[in-house]
């Protein structure tokens, strides 16, 4: 795996999937093991998008104007 300049890493798919990872909601940590060895450790916080959020909320009845509303609160 190639870190660019600006010190990012792509994360593969597989590992994404399992863990959880969603781009632009989830934080990772660092950590560091008493032998030294670091690790990409989930964090426990996760602030999940509005639109993942309407998503959940979206009903086959709605209206443009109440989809719209769900993104927009």
């Amino acid at each position: 795996m190639k870190v660019t300049s600006k010190g990012q890493v792509t994360i593969p798919q597989k590992v994404r999937e399992e863990l959880g990872i969603h781009p632009a909601e989830t934080e990772i940590d660092f950590v560091r093991d008493s032998k030294g060895k670091w690790y990409i450790k989930k964090s426990g916080s996760r602030k999940e998008s509005r639109f993942r959020t309407a998503r959940k909320a979206v009903q086959p009845t709605m209206s443009t104007d109440e989809l719209l509303a769900l993104t927009r609160s």
